[in-house]
């Protein structure tokens, strides 16, 4: 079945066909280990915002000991790069074509690139305005109290966090589908089905994890 874009593919068994089955093995990879299930950390501490301020600025915002910090800003951002620039590259050297091959899977190829825009633009943001600029501006952690009340009072705050998390929903469920077939674990067709009803699953976790946490946030930034 063609791809849901047009490239100049090498020839196989070059060095340059090796090249690129390595680089999309080790990029599946890092989607998925260790990006994929931090994110379902990440979105699993934000639920604590139902327990309150005390319990999400414990579980999102605090580190044991620096070192950990650094650690676990190495293990993300890492990765993030790495994965970054090669979705950028991917995206560069291919050309949509499903105006000619209007296959299901070729849908999802598009949206998983479309995702891909939509989760580096998030994170970007996400990053420098959650992350980055409280301790590096600020001088502290990002507060409960100022998120909260900017995903209650500042309507374009509260829609990037409710439409971003379908693009990370899907990009995570489908890029875990992906490195399950890219690395031979899944590949008879009865395999592929049940793979795809656990894809659809993951994504609705994932949405539900999300949005549940947005809504928490949302709440809690209320009139007492």
């Amino acid at each position: 079945m063609a791809s849901a874009s047009s490239t100049a593919r090498p020839l196989p068994g070059s060095a340059e066909a090796r090249s690129s089955f390595f680089q999309a093995r080790i990029a599946s990879a890092l989607g998925l280990f260790p990006l994929g299930l931090w994110t379902i950390v990440h979105l699993w501490h934000n639920l604590s915002a139902f327990q309150g301020a005390d319990a999400w600025q414990h579980d999102v915002t605090e580190y044991s000991h620096p070192i950990a910090q650094a650690v676990t800003g190495i293990v993300v951002l890492l990765p993030i790069v790495i994965h970054t620039a090669w979705g950028i590259t991917r995206i560069a050297t291919s050309r949509p074509n499903n105006l000619h091959y209007p296959f299901y899977n070729n849908l999802k190829y598009l949206l998983q690139r479309l995702s891909a825009i939509a989760v580096a633009l998030f994170l970007g943001a996400h990053i420098w305005l959650a992350l980055l600029r409280p301790r590096l501006v600020e001088g502290h952690a990002e507060l409960f109290a100022d998120i909260a009340q900017e995903m209650h009072f500042h309507g374009p705050t509260l829609a990037v966090y409710v439409l971003a998390p379908l693009a990370v929903a899907y990009h995570l469920a489908n890029g875990t589908q992906q490195f399950f077939m890219t690395w031979g674990i899944v590949s008879s067709q009865r395999g592929l089905r049940r793979l795809e009803v656990a894809t659809i699953a993951l994504f609705i976790g994932i949405l539900g994890m999300a949005w549940g946490a947005v809504y928490a946030l949302w709440a809690a930034g209320g009139p007492a």
